[in-house]
């Protein structure tokens, strides 16, 4: 079993930690080992004092030469930072990883120059040490180690996979402790730029506020080094754009149930207490597909908290590329905007579900402004009837009504898309078609309890 990790306070600290107000650079070089330190923090201790001899017998009892402590820094880390050259050599002979890297992604190599311990560094260097990618600030890095959020993740645990072909998403697939996850990082060369850095902190932010079947788990963060990172769970089944590039158009009673786990998400952030949360950007390429064939709605980097406020302004130049082909028209024009934007985009992704292609998919981007915002456009339905069961086509418009008052919440359209569900097995669908038709299923004519 793992021993207790403690965080080692003694001596020089990591070149790239935030600084620490409990010790000084010298304030090991009057203390003694104390009585009743696990292994770890022995080595550490005897590696802050250059004890080259207590180091091989603590070695000889079976000591990790790579153990850390809390804070993932080991005893060759420490070495370096206190210049002891000796020790360094010792450790390195003995195995130890001359690139390990700390919480904040700090190597001995980058300790040893930042100290400017040239003698250490050269050891290290032949060794095959390397300076990590970045030693700039990290934009979130607390001002105290014990600030250290409690979901940080170690970069080290984190090994990169083949890229998934069935992601089309900005998605990288990593094994992090014996399970596959999904990894979604800003390169370091943009972790300084203010608007994504907000981006980054505002997804962070929501994402640990949620827990729902329906929407994309989120397992972790790396947040005190670069590239700055978030650890969500994996899906196996890809995005739903690159699904439905590949099946065109679904069976209705699959897009229905599809249909039903992305308004299930969606409820959930709509009825979040105390305030709503709306994803303002929701396009298939942000709803992924587990192992079951269940869909979560993920990538809350434009999701925003309604904090006491039921609308807020639109930034329609930053609204580019496919994004704009599922946007509601009043984003578009950069007017005020509510939750309903999303049941916007729902109907849009159901339409493509059934249809078989994109919305608007002959537009461009400029085309697509001006046919939604100002020209009070939508896509055309071209399937059959047969292919919409009573009451499914008059949602989709519903949804996607010009005026966003009139459009239903995701409660009714839940309790209609159950309705709606049996009408799409086989025997029941065809029995009902042949009948003279009925009143039809809307959310203006159906009284919902």
């Amino acid at each position: 079993m793992e021993p207790n990790k403690q965080r080692f306070t003694l001596g020089r600290q990591s070149s790239m930690a935030p600084p620490r107000q409990d010790c000084d650079d010298d304030s090991s070089s009057t203390l003694s080992l104390p009585e009743k330190l696990d292994m770890a923090m022995q080595l550490l201790f005897l590696a802050s004092k250059g004890d080259e001899e207590g180091i091989k017998a603590l070695i000889s009892e079976g000591a990790d030469v790579d153990i850390a402590d809390f804070d993932d820094r080991t005893a060759l880390h420490v070495a370096a930072c206190e210049g002891h050259a000796r020790v360094v050599n010792l450790l390195v002979k003995k195995g130890a990883n001359a690139n390990a890297r700390d919480r904040w992604g700090s190597t001995p190599l980058s300790d040893a120059k930042h100290y400017g311990n040239k003698e250490v560094c050269e050891i290290l260097e032949k060794a095959g040490a390397r300076l990590p990618e970045s030693s700039k600030k990290v934009p979130m890095q607390v001002a105290n180690p014990d600030d250290v959020p409690e979901y940080e993740v170690n970069p080290a645990d984190l090994t990169f996979l083949k890229r998934d072909e069935q992601l089309s998403t900005e998605y990288r697939v990593a094994k992090w402790h014996g399970i596959h996850v999904y990894v979604k990082e800003i390169p370091g060369e943009l972790s300084n730029q203010p608007q994504i850095v907000a981006g980054f902190r505002a997804e962070l932010a929501l994402l640990q506020k949620l827990r729902h079947p329906n929407i994309v788990q989120f397992l972790g963060a790396v947040t005190q080094s670069t590239p700055m990172r978030i650890i969500l769970e994996y899906c196996v089944g890809g995005d739903l754009h690159g699904y439905l590039l590949r099946k065109r158009c679904l069976e209705v009673g699959k897009a229905v149930v599809y249909a039903l786990d992305i308004a299930r998400g969606l409820n959930y952030l709509h009825e979040w207490k105390p305030e709503a949360i709306m994803h303002r950007e929701l396009k298939p390429r942000n709803i992924l597909r587990d192992r079951v064939g269940r869909l979560k709605v993920a990538d809350f980097h434009l999701g925003q908290i309604l904090s006491g406020a039921t609308r807020v302004q639109s930034n329609a130049k930053r609204l580019i590329g496919p994004s704009r082909h599922y946007m509601a028209p009043e984003i578009l024009r950069g007017d005020a905007f509510d939750k309903s934007v999303d049941v916007y985009s729902f109907a849009m992704i159901l339409y493509q579900m059934i249809e078989g292609s994109p919305p608007f998919v002959d537009k461009t981007e400029d085309e697509v402004l001006e046919a939604v915002a100002y020209n009070h456009e939508r896509p055309p339905f071209r399937q059959k009837n047969k292919h919409y069961p009573e009451g499914l086509k008059e949602l989709i418009v519903e949804c996607w009504d010009e005026n966003a008052h009139k459009r239903p919440n995701f409660t009714d359209v839940i309790d209609l898309l159950e309705q709606i569900k049996p009408l799409c097995e086989k025997k029941s669908f065809w029995r009902r078609m042949l009948r003279s038709p009925k009143k039809s299923l809307s959310f203006r004519s159906l009284s919902l309890q």
